[in-house]
C-alpha cells in the first residue's frame, strides 16, 4: 500500500498557481455534451479518475469521443441516442457525480444496464435517487438500494414532480437530466445546494424556469428539446483550491494567487466560513463566464483565527470542504461548533468521523456525534508524534486534508492511499512541492 511520509513544515512562499477544471463541471460537460447532436468541445476539462471513467463510460454508450492532453471533443448522439450492447455494464469507479447523473440519462433506455463502483462508491445510498427515477418509469434492481444497480428505461418517461429535501446537487441534477426526455414539464422544489447543473441549461436555452425562495428552488424544466453543442473552457475548481487556501493561512508569511477560479455562489461556503473566522481573501478579476462567476483569488496567512458557531445554511455550499475548515478551526481561540452534517457521513468515506479522528490524532478535543462536531482550538498548536492515517476507503479528501495539516501544523506524518488523489485531483502533490513543501 503506497503512502509518503511528511516530517516539516512548508517553508514560507509567496508563489501563483493555476489548478486544473472544475470535476463537478467537467462531469456534466460531458454528460450535456453526450446529449447533443452537435459537436462539443472543451478546454481544461480535469483528467481525473471520476472525469476519465464519466468518458468510459459514454464510450460504451456509443459517444464519440477523442481526447487530446486536456483539450476534448465529444459527438453528441442527441436525447435518447445511446446504442449499446445487450447486458452493458458501466463502471462509475468512485464517483458519486457520475453515477448518479448517469441514471438520470438512463431512464429512457431501452435494455437493462448495471452500473457498478468501487469499494467505497458502493457503501453509498443510492436510494435518494431510485426513488424518483422510478417514477420516471424506469425499472430497477439494487443491492438493497446501493450499487450494483441494474436499470430498464422506458419508452415514454413521464414529467414528476419532485422534492429534493436533503441538499443534494446530485439528485437534483439527475432528476433534470431525466426531465429532458419526457413530454411535458417537470417540477423540482429543492433545498439549496450547488446550481451548476441549472446554469448549464440556462447558458444552452434548454427550457428551464427557476423560482428561488429563501430556503428553497422551484425548478421547471420542459422535455425534449434538442440541446446546442456546448464549448466550454472549465474554470479552476474551488474544492481543488482549498486545499492551498488552507494550506497559505495556516501558514506563517506566506501570500499565494489562485489563477481564474470558480466562484459560483453555490460552491464559495468556505470562503464565506473563512471570512467569519477573521480570513481575508482578496477576489481581483472578477468577471462572468457562461453563467458561472470566475476570479483570481489572494490568500495571505492568517494572524489570528477567531472560533465559529458555523451557520446550517453554508453546509450544502461548503460540503466537500468542511474536513479542511475543522483544521482551521483547531487554531482558532476558543470552541468552534458545526452542525446538521450527517451528509458529511455519506461520502466517500464517513468523512465527519475522519475529520474528529484527525483532530483527536493531533491532540485537538473534539467532541464528536453523528451530526455535529464541537472543536476546542488551541493557537499554541504544537504536534510532536507520529501520526498514521490509513484505512480511510481511499477516500481522497482525507489524504489531502492530512497531507494539508502536516505541512501546516507539523509533526511526523505517514499518510497511506497516495493514489487516492487520481479520483479528484492527479496533480495534488506536484502543485504541493512547487510551493517548496518536502514530501517523501
Amino acid at each position: 500500500m503506497s503512502f509518503i511520509k511528511i516530517n516539516n513544515k512548508i517553508s514560507n512562499y509567496n508563489e501563483i498557481l493555476s489548478i486544473e477544471g472544475d470535476k463537478s463541471l467537467s462531469i456534466r460537460w460531458a454528460l450535456l455534451a453526450s446529449q447533443s447532436h452537435y459537436k462539443s468541445k472543451s478546454q481544461n476539462l480535469l483528467l481525473s479518475e471520476d472525469v476519465m471513467n464519466t468518458l468510459d463510460c459514454l464510450k460504451k454508450l456509443g459517444v464519440g469521443i477523442n481526447l487530446k492532453r486536456n483539450w476534448c471533443q465529444i459527438h453528441g448522439v442527441g436525447l435518447n441516442g445511446f446504442k449499446y450492447k445487450k447486458n452493458l455494464q458501466l463502471d462509475a469507479g468512485n464517483s458519486g457525480t457520475l453515477a448518479r447523473l448517469i441514471l438520470g440519462l438512463l431512464v429512457h433506455s431501452n435494455n437493462n444496464i448495471k452500473l457498478k463502483g468501487d469499494r467505497s462508491l458502493s457503501k453509498r445510498d443510492f436510494l435518494r435517487i431510485i426513488k424518483p427515477l422510478k417514477s420516471f418509469g424506469a425499472d430497477f434492481k439494487s443491492n438493497f438500494g446501493k450499487l450494483p444497480i441494474t436499470i430498464k428505461g422506458t419508452e415514454n418517461p413521464l414529467p414528476i414532480i419532485y422534492n429534493e429535501k436533503r441538499g443534494s446537487a446530485q439528485c437534483k441534477s439527475s432528476v433534470m437530466l431525466a426531465a429532458l426526455n419526457t413530454d411535458g414539464e417537470t417540477i423540482i422544489k429543492a433545498k439549496k445546494s450547488r446550481d451548476h447543473s441549472e446554469l448549464l441549461f440556462k447558458y444552452l436555452k434548454l427550457p428551464i424556469k427557476i423560482n428561488r425562495k429563501k430556503n428553497y428552488d422551484i425548478i421547471k424544466i420542459k422535455g425534449k428539446k434538442k440541446i446546442p453543442a456546448l464549448n466550454y473552457k472549465i474554470p479552476s475548481d474551488i474544492s481543488s483550491c482549498a486545499f492551498f487556501i488552507v494550506l497559505t493561512v495556516l501558514s506563517k508569511n506566506s501570500r499565494l494567487k489562485i489563477k481564474d477560479v470558480n466562484i459560483n455562489p453555490s460552491r464559495i461556503g468556505i470562503l464565506y466560513i473563512l471570512k467569519m473566522m477573521g480570513v481575508v481573501i482578496k477576489k481581483i478579476n472578477l468577471r462572468e463566464y457562461k453563467g458561472e462567476k470566475i476570479a483570481d483569488l489572494i490568500i495571505k496567512s492568517a494572524k489570528k483565527i477567531k472560533p465559529i458557531n458555523c451557520p446550517s445554511k453554508f453546509n450544502s455550499y461548503a460540503i466537500d470542504e468542511f474536513l479542511l475548515i475543522f483544521l482551521v478551526a483547531a487554531k482558532a481561540k476558543g470552541v468552534s461548533y458545526f452542525k446538521n452534517l450527517s451528509e458529511l457521513n455519506e461520502k466517500e468515506s464517513p468523512r465527519l468521523k475522519w475529520g474528529s479522528r484527525i483532530l483527536t490524532k493531533m491532540g485537538i478535543k473534539n467532541i464528536l456525534t453523528n451530526k455535529s462536531i464541537k472543536i476546542y482550538g488551541n493557537p499554541g498548536l504544537k504536534i510532536k508524534n507520529k501520526i498514521i492515517i490509513k484505512n480511510f476507503l481511499n477516500d481522497h479528501r482525507v489524504f489531502m486534508t492530512s497531507v494539508i495539516a502536516a505541512l501546516a501544523l507539523g509533526g511526523k506524518w505517514q499518510i497511506y492511499n497516495k493514489n487516492s488523489i487520481k479520483t479528484s485531483f492527479p496533480s495534488f502533490l506536484k502543485k504541493i512541492k512547487s510551493l517548496g513543501a518536502k514530501i517523501d
